[in-house]
């Protein structure tokens, strides 16, 4: 590991959630006009990722009254409060710049279904109904 990728490590502090191309994400920013700050929520598809440790943006895209709105995000920006993964799309593509010419309807990504891990572990009610039927038979 180089010099500029230890130091780059170091600040990484924030911990993001995992998200891919194709999720619907809700990305808070601070925004600081005159001398109050407040927080401003940009809500919209992931259409690209690009680069990789501190240098890592994430492009959303959404539209507001008809008009498609893009903004690039630094994701390990101190501006950046926090990233909410609100639905997982499924594409098949790793950057979706394809969705600028749809409209409407044909903008939509399928939703990803999410696969959960069935472990050996059961409940202790579980275990109980089972000794009981068999108590009983």
């Amino acid at each position: 590991m180089n010099p500029v990728e230890r130091i780059e490590k170091q600040q990484m502090q924030k911990t993001i959630p995992p998200f891919n191309v194709g999720d619907t994400v809700q990305v808070s920013v601070k925004v600081i006009e005159g001398d109050r700050e407040r927080t401003q929520v940009f809500e919209g598809n992931v259409i690209a990722r690009r680069g990789k440790n501190i240098r890592q943006t994430v492009t959303v895209r959404k539209v507001s009254y008809g008009i498609g709105v893009e903004r690039i995000f630094p994701v390990y920006s101190p501006s950046i409060e926090n990233i909410k993964v609100i639905k997982s799309g499924k594409v098949r593509r790793a950057k979706l710049y394809y969705l600028r010419e749809k409209k409407g309807r044909a903008m939509r990504i399928a939703e990803r279904e999410t696969v959960l891990k069935v472990t050996g572990a059961v409940s202790e009610a579980e275990t109980e109904a089972k000794a009981d039927t068999v108590n009983e038979g």
